[in-house]
């Protein structure tokens, strides 16, 4: 099957089976290597991405059903001589350790970090209208789809605190 997706803001002609997951045809096929596939069933985060402004589980969806998506990886918020704000909170924060989720963190940060902006309220907001305050709960709850098996999260939660604080 044919699919035209637009990755980091090239386009990608893909031929693949219509049951590749997007997981699968990132890395797979096209070599965009940065999104880990950690349970492949969506339950801890590696393989976020960003699709359309939103934050999705690239193994849960099929390449095919993102057909002129705009799609953001790890390897497009950032490089190893311009990193992002968020890349650079990370690493002041050292909020990884083995690395292996951090690239979904990253992605899943960055959008989140976009969803506060634009005033969108968690679970534990303590207001429904405009940005909610960032409070170590808020991260985490908005975080709660990543995993790390390393358990830094005091880190993660410092450096995500620290590029909003920066982005502002």
């Amino acid at each position: 099957m044919h699919t035209q997706l637009t990755i980091n803001g090239e386009n990608h002609d893909l031929e693949a089976d219509e049951r590749t997951t997007l997981l699968d045809a990132l890395r797979q096929h096209l070599r965009l290597t940065g999104t880990k596939k950690g349970c492949d069933h969506g339950q801890c985060g590696a393989c976020t991405v960003i699709v359309n402004g939103r934050r999705i589980n690239s193994c849960l969806t099929l390449a095919c059903m993102h057909d002129g998506d705009e799609i953001v990886t790890i390897e497009g918020i950032g490089t190893a001589t311009d990193l992002s704000v968020l890349q650079q909170a990370f690493l002041s924060a050292d909020g990884f350790q083995c690395g292996y989720c951090t690239p979904g963190q990253i992605c899943s940060a960055t959008a989140m970090l976009e969803e506060v902006k634009a005033g969108w309220p968690s679970h534990v907001s303590d207001r429904l209208d405009g940005a909610p305050e960032l409070s170590d709960e808020e991260i985490g709850e908005r975080m709660s789809g990543n995993l790390c098996r390393c358990a830094c999260y005091p880190n993660i939660v410092a450096a995500i605190r620290a590029a909003a604080g920066s982005a502002a």
